[in-house]
């Protein structure tokens, strides 16, 4: 049985509100995980896409890991195969990117970088990948603006395709830098496709300028997070919690600054970690690794960046010094020039001042 956030998140308290009220910064985000359920029911009906139900509750099972669900990563990625179905136009692209950054601020994030991999949008009705980077670039720049909210977008590209398709969607990010594309990232089946195909890629990606981030020690153990460092030399690592399987390599991971992208309840939902009181954010906390908190697929996952804050205080038992700390490090390793990231941090450092580790901590 998989777990859900609300078995260890009251939504009704104090300390949840709080949380919500916070202002958020999310640096791991997909945007084909981030679909709202009305929208999908809305654009099936619209262009006759068949459902297993066009009643949301009846849908979910099959687009939201629930209590149900085998707690694994075949059963998460099961998901997919209705949720890709719905890139069918330029209208419906646009819309999905409207309404993740539409949803991110209604949570009150402040800064996010969402990633989508294009050629998953692409594929379906043979778009050009360089058409659908901007699409999703034109509609998160509205939806940004509109929802007072800065985004940034990362393009990320899949193990088990080939290396001439992420190459070609690499060129498209680079393309559009100007139109707010950040970062290159590698997802996917790490279990079974490895990394080392697409390292020449992610050269090409840092002397583009872009951020580079990697999934790793996600599905697999530390050792690909060691090939990870070693090899492709990332700013960040997608999950990574993997890491603590190997000390040698998580202190190569502390010594080279890099930050772990952590997803606690995605984690718990796709068989990563077992049982919430063995997350290894617990031992990630303890040795001062650099963490951010995340969301991964919110919709899939039926959770909020709010729930994950919540989560590591309600249900690990951290302080929420750690909430703190979390945000700001999520700011240091943000793919933005220093000068940005100090705007950021001046506008969001004074309203967690109530968490600093120095004040006494309220409860809630």
């Amino acid at each position: 049985m998989a777990f859900e956030v609300t078995d260890a998140v009251d939504r009704s308290s104090s300390l949840w509100q709080m949380l919500k009220d916070l202002p958020k910064i999310e640096l791991h985000r997909h945007l084909e995980g981030s679909i709202r359920l009305t929208t999908l029911v809305d654009i099936a009906t619209r262009y006759n896409i068949p459902l297993p139900s066009y009643e949301t509750e009846f849908l979910r099972p099959y687009v939201q890991m629930t209590r149900e669900d085998p707690a694994t990563s075949a059963q998460f990625l099961t998901k997919f195969s209705v949720l890709r179905q719905l890139f069918v136009s330029e209208d419906v692209i646009q819309r999905i990117a409207y309404e993740a950054v539409e949803d991110a601020a209604i949570d009150n994030i402040h800064y996010m970088e969402l990633r989508f991999t294009p050629y998953a949008q692409a594929k379906l009705m043979g778009f050009p990948i360089e058409q659908v980077v901007r699409w999703v670039c034109e509609a998160v720049q509205h939806a940004a603006q509109d929802n007072n909210i800065q985004v940034k977008l990362i393009v990320a590209v899949n193990r088990h395709e080939s290396v001439e398709i992420a190459a070609e969607m690499l060129q498209a990010a680079i393309a559009h830098r100007d139109l707010g594309v950040v970062g290159f990232d590698l997802c996917g089946n790490e279990a079974n496709y490895l990394a080392a195909p697409f390292a020449p890629l992610f050269q090409q990606a840092k002397d583009a300028g872009l951020g580079v981030t990697i999934h790793a020690g996600e599905w697999a153990g530390a050792e690909n997070v060691r090939y990870a460092i070693e090899a492709i030399h990332p700013q960040r690592i997608g999950h990574g919690v993997r890491a603590v399987e190997d000390s040698t390599t998580l202190q190569m991971a502390i010594e080279n600054n890099i930050y772990f992208e952590v997803c606690p309840t995605s984690n718990l939902q796709t068989g990563v970690v077992s049982q919430l009181d063995q997350h290894p954010l617990l031992d990630l906390y303890y040795l001062k690794a650099h963490v951010t908190i995340n969301t991964d697929d919110p919709a899939i996952h039926n959770i909020s960046l709010t729930d994950e804050y919540a989560l590591l205080v309600q249900g690990l038992g951290l302080p929420l010094s750690y909430v703190r700390a979390c945000i700001l490090n999520a700011i240091h390793c943000a793919f933005l020039p220093q000068a940005q990231k100090d705007h950021l941090l001046a506008e969001i450092e004074p309203a967690l001042s109530h968490l600093d580790p120095r004040v006494p901590e309220t409860e809630y």
